[in-house]
């Protein structure tokens, strides 16, 4: 699956709007749930639907029906961030929570809960602003594999060139969209330009 930059004027602007390190922790959280919305409609398009009956006011007529179960899945904390913009267009989808948190040493993923519906047959849109290393996007796609999800749509906000090669490389059937791949990954593995440590900025743990 290729990767999505979804290259959209209303995005650009937002994305103005969090990279700046003087955004408070309520229009940044604001922003970013208005970023993952507008994006959603983008990672959604080839959703299949189903014919239904139904009679308007004035008469008989047809319309159409999403086909497949969502489940929409927040990587905690920051994907927590995403998901109230994703869930209001579409109200019926179960939500799933996966807990990662990275170890500062190894720069590799802890996994700490797992909360899932079912996932088989399902649709699911697994969110993350940050696609960094791509450990944490890792783990998180075989925990839903495991649990017999089998159409996985990674929804971020920025990514690393080396994150996206990676999650391309090791979940080549999960289609990416971000909004940004910026330059590098730091000694620290933070995204540079990036946009901070969206939990903390989302959350105002700094």
């Amino acid at each position: 699956m290729s990767t999505t930059i979804i290259n959209h004027p209303l995005i650009k602007n937002k994305l103005t709007i969090v990279r700046n390190k003087n955004t408070d922790s309520k229009l940044f959280r604001e922003t970013i749930n208005e970023i993952a919305g507008l994006m959603c409609y983008e990672a959604t398009k080839d959703l299949k639907t189903t014919t239904v009956d139904l009679e308007t006011p004035l008469a008989k007529t047809t319309g159409e029906a999403l086909a497949t179960d969502i489940v929409i899945v927040p990587i905690l904390r920051a994907g927590l961030g995403m998901t109230d913009a994703i869930h209001m267009l579409i109200p019926h989808a179960k939500i799933g929570h996966i807990g990662l948190y990275r170890d500062e040493t190894t720069f590799e993923p802890a996994k700490y809960y797992t909360k899932l519906p079912v996932v088989k047959d399902a649709t699911v849109i697994l969110l993350d602003p940050m696609l960094a290393t791509g450990g944490s996007v890792k783990a998180s796609y075989d925990i839903l594999k495991d649990a017999g999800a089998t159409d996985i749509r990674f929804l971020g906000i920025v990514g690393s060139p080396d994150g996206v090669t990676y999650i391309e490389a090791v979940c080549p059937d999960m289609p990416i969209y971000l909004a940004a791949v910026d330059e590098k990954l730091n000694d620290n593995k933070y995204i540079v330009p990036g946009l901070g440590d969206a939990g903390d900025r989302l959350f105002g743990t700094k």
